[in-house]
C-alpha cells in the first residue's frame, strides 16, 4: 500500500509542477484566460506559477502537506470563481480565436471552458480530499 500512496502522491503533486512552469514559460496564453477583474496581469500569472511549483515540491517532499492542500484549494477555488465560471456566463470575456470551439447546432460552446472547470473542480475534490487525509503535522 505504501507504493501506492508513493505513487499516488508523486501522480497528484507533478502536474502541479508542470503546470506552474508554464506560467513562466506561456504567459500570454494565461494572460488570455484572466478575466479583467484579475488584478496583476503578468505578476499574477508569475506568482501563481511560483505557488503552483512550491505547493507541488512540499506535498512531493511530504512537507507541511495539509497546508500546500489548503492552499491548493483555495488556489483552484479562485480559478474557478474568477476564470472558469466568469467565461462560462460571459463567453465574450475570452477571445475565441484563442482555443478551439466545438459548435452544436446554434449555440457556440466552447469545450475549453467545460474542460478546464471539470478539470479543476476534480482537482479540488482530490485536494480536498487530501486535507481530510493528512493531520497538521503529518506526513502522507
Amino acid at each position: 500500500m505504501n507504493k501506492l500512496t508513493i505513487a499516488g502522491r508523486l501522480l497528484f503533486a507533478l502536474p502541479f509542477a508542470i503546470f506552474g512552469l508554464n506560467h513562466f514559460f506561456m504567459q500570454d496564453f494565461f494572460g488570455g484566460m484572466l478575466t479583467t477583474f484579475i488584478p496583476g496581469g503578468g505578476f499574477t500569472i508569475i506568482f501563481t506559477g511560483v505557488l503552483l511549483i512550491l505547493i507541488s515540491a512540499l506535498i512531493v517532499f511530504k512537507k507541511f502537506v495539509r497546508e500546500a492542500a489548503i492552499g491548493l484549494a483555495i488556489m483552484l477555488t479562485l480559478f474557478i470563481l474568477t476564470i472558469h465560471i466568469p467565461h462560462l456566463v460571459n463567453p465574450t470575456t475570452i477571445d475565441p480565436d484563442f482555443i478551439y470551439k466545438e459548435v452544436y447546432g446554434n449555440s457556440h460552446i466552447n469545450m475549453f471552458i467545460w474542460i478546464n472547470l471539470f478539470k479543476d473542480i476534480s482537482l479540488l475534490g482530490a485536494s480536498i480530499f487530501l486535507i481530510g487525509t493528512c493531520k497538521s503535522e503529518e506526513k502522507l
